[in-house]
């Protein structure tokens, strides 16, 4: 019968052996994807989901081949932005399905794991690494064009989990508001990609001004052009704007895309210059 130190060490041996094929199966994954892109934010509220959801769909119109990887495993709200948060996923020859949203779209989230929409997700950083290497290593992507990955907000265990996972990665894209306060998070954020060798493709301010739905005005209510000259100082591209406007709540939360005709065109028109400029900076990569 095995000694106490022998059961650990053979528990520790498979462990190991565990990781290895799970790395096998990431690096797999990872040769299938063309584009990598991470979305992340200093802090929550900036509504990086919105942009990530939104980047996402409007590659998926294009004609991409384009996945939607949820990786706030506490505030997975990507399932409820598609439309997708009453699925579940399946099984097939032992991966996990994602679920389609309109476009095409692939979608995973913990949402779909979860027993409803208010089961709250109570797990300390292991476990939540272990199960993002699962929805990359067990998810059948398939082969894809892009995959859009939202990070949680700030630079713990999930954010550098899914950067160890994939060290090819395109990119990063920042989300800020013009708040000095979620500026000040955002600088780490990019020095975060900077020690993990990620390109920052550049920076997004959010919520840059309101646009009134009656004359179509635009008002600064936060600040004026703090994300641009954030993304100045820190020497990193600035890709530009998106308005606060009370559609893109109320189409966020039916899970319409903010590509689509209901969307109001300032909105549909400031989307299609930041994929532009995406495009642009990836464009620039590659050559």
């Amino acid at each position: 019968m095995p000694g106490p130190d022998e059961t650990s060490a053979q528990a520790q041996q498979q462990a190991q052996e565990r990781y290895r094929q799970q790395q096998k199966a990431i690096e797999q994954r990872a040769s299938e994807i063309e584009h990598v892109l991470l979305v992340m934010s200093g802090k929550g509220g900036v509504g990086k989901t919105t942009l990530a959801v939104n980047f996402a769909w409007a590659l998926a119109a294009r004609g991409e081949s384009v996945g939607l990887l949820d990786a706030d495993l506490h505030g997975p709200n990507a399932a409820l932005m598609t439309h997708t948060h009453d699925s579940r996923l399946g099984l097939r020859n032992n991966l996990m399905q994602p679920a389609v949203a309109a476009h095409g779209l692939s979608v995973v989230s913990m949402a779909m794991l979860l027993e409803d929409r208010d089961t709250p997700t109570i797990w300390r950083g292991p476990l939540v690494a272990g199960v993002l290497r699962q929805f990359i290593a067990e998810v059948d992507w398939g082969r894809l064009d892009y995959l859009i990955v939202d990070l949680p907000p700030g630079t713990g265990d999930e954010p550098l989990t899914i950067a160890q996972s994939f060290p090819g990665a395109d990119g990063v894209v920042i989300v800020t508001t013009p708040q000095q306060v979620s500026q000040e998070d955002c600088r780490k954020a990019i020095n975060f990609a900077r020690k993990l060798g990620l390109p920052v493709i550049g920076v997004v301010e959010n919520m840059s001004g309101f646009v009134c739905p009656h004359c179509g005005r635009e008002t600064a209510i936060f600040s004026q052009g703090g994300g641009s000259t954030m993304a100045g100082a820190m020497a990193v591209p600035y890709l530009g704007s998106l308005p606060l406007m009370a559609e893109i709540v109320s189409l966020s939360d039916n899970g319409q895309p903010l590509t689509d005709k209901d969307a109001p065109q300032a909105v549909r028109d400031a989307l299609a210059r930041l994929m532009d400029n995406i495009d642009h900076q990836l464009s620039r990569r590659e050559n």
